[in-house]
């Protein structure tokens, strides 16, 4: 106790956890980080499905370095930059022109503060503005970013609690797109999604259709749900919620998007463009912090007719460096053909973990798309009751796939049920990944779940 105090003292840093001082990372190559004891660590998650080029990678650390020797740093109020139109050039040519414009900023978060605010502006923007648009809906348990805006839409108990106080309360949320717990036995999926957007519909007219900006959704839901797609048909039916009641959709791809499912763009897969679109983690690759949104040519097309100013800024808005990483990311992403490599070890990834997990009687579901793959933990597999949350399942194997006898990352939150109850982790190595280290990440990971029920007697 007292040399755990002692550590805490020697560190300045604000830690996640105060109590935890987390192992010094010293180097990564590929899938693995390497740290000071000497410990190879298998990045089976990329840190929060980040690292889609793995670790090292000597042409995005070469662009990087090239770009700090011609600029580091101007103010996008004063100056652009080749690297920022070329970012921009290659990411809309990726959506064939139906997303026109890209907006740069630093984390996830500020992504979802930009999309909302653009949302609002549009609004403002129109030839006969609509100023009484003010509201937003989501769903439940989403997380959308920890900025109190961000934060706000997101519908995750857990994180919101602290907070709730400082919350706006002008959204409200609706029921997930999650067959796993909320499909009935033997309903089809038409009838499970005009379920869903009759629910959407009733609570646009409960709030006042004239008062939405817009519908904000993860094509696949990562950290609150684990890796939870949505069903064929759902996209196109909330669209239609959406557009008959003149709202726009906004896309939170932050996690799912940028290759992560298979594709480039997640809503590729879902038959529907997004009105807005946010991107992060997979953009960078973790070279340097970059998100960012993409706009829809309509909404741009209004901004261009009225003010022509977007009434948001940031100071590292279009950083140069930033743009650089995800540049060279992307550039590698297209000539090494790593989607196709994401499809085909997604599949064998989850024709592993179904082998080895599929049946065993604390998994309750195994889904994803692409490389990102969630499984949920349950209590009682007919029933689905989660575990107690003073069990603190999903936090037990995080930190049990620390210890160096295994050595690897899997990405576990709690709240999967309904925000508080239920637990999942999530799985989403490198672009990169190989059917080795595949193989060395779901043994580890049944692994790692057969000693932590032991332990608790299970």
């Amino acid at each position: 106790m007292a040399q755990a105090a002692s550590n805490r003292s020697r560190s300045a840093v604000l830690h996640r956890d105060s109590q935890f001082i987390p192992k010094k990372a010293v180097g990564g190559k590929g899938s693995y980080i390497f740290l000071e004891d000497g410990t190879k660590f298998l990045d089976s998650t990329g840190g929060a499905a980040v690292s889609c080029l793995g670790h090292g990678n000597k042409t995005v650390q070469q662009a990087i370095k090239d770009q700090m020797d011609q600029i580091s740093y101007c103010h996008s109020a004063f100056f652009g930059t080749d690297v920022a139109e070329e970012l921009a050039r290659l990411l809309v040519d990726s959506t064939e022109g139906r997303m026109s414009k890209l907006f740069v900023v630093s984390s996830g978060s500020e992504a979802v503060e930009a999309a909302l605010k653009l949302a609002r502006q549009y609004f403002l923007e129109l030839s006969s503005p609509q100023p009484q648009r003010e509201r937003f809906i989501a769903r439940l348990p989403s997380y959308h970013g920890t900025t109190l805006g961000a934060l706000a839409v997101g519908g995750h108990i857990i994180r919101r609690e602290p907070f709730e106080p400082l919350l706006a309360k002008n959204t409200s949320h609706v029921s997930p797109c999650n067959a796993y717990r909320d499909k009935k036995i033997g309903e089809p999926d038409a009838s499970y999604v005009a379920r869903l957007a009759a629910e959407l519909d009733a609570e646009f007219q409960r709030v006042g259709p004239e008062t939405v900006c817009a519908f904000i959704a993860e094509p696949v839901v990562g950290a609150a749900l684990g890796c939870v797609p949505a069903v064929p048909g759902y996209f196109p039916a909330m669209k239609a919620v959406c557009e008959k009641y003149g709202a726009l959709l906004i896309m939170d791809e932050i996690m799912s998007g940028m290759g992560r499912c298979g594709t480039l763009h997640a809503w590729e897969q879902e038959d529907v463009i997004p009105d807005i679109q946010t991107i992060g983690k997979g953009l960078g690759g973790g070279y340097a912090p970059v998100s960012g949104i993409l706009i829809n040519d309509s909404i741009v097309q209004v901004l261009d007719r009225g003010t022509g100013v977007f009434r948001h800024g940031q100071t590292y808005q279009g950083h140069p460096v930033s743009c650089a990483a995800a540049l060279a990311v992307q550039k590698t992403i297209q000539e090494q053909k790593l989607l196709e490599n994401v499809r085909n070890m997604g599949a064998y990834l989850e024709q592993q973990l179904r082998q080895r997990l599929g049946d065993h009687p604390y998994v309750g579901d195994i889904r994803g798309k692409g490389l990102f793959w969630g499984i949920e933990f349950v209590k009682d597999k007919t029933t689905k009751e989660p575990f107690d949350p003073a069990t603190r399942l999903s936090f037990l194997i995080q930190e049990r796939g620390l210890c160096s006898e295994y050595s690897l990352s899997l990405y576990g939150n709690p709240g999967t049920v309904d925000g508080v109850r239920g637990d999942h982790v999530l799985l989403s190595p490198p672009f990169t990944v190989s059917k080795e280290e595949i193989d060395l990440i779901v043994d580890g990971a049944a692994n790692v779940l057969a000693e932590v029920l032991h332990e608790l007697g299970l």
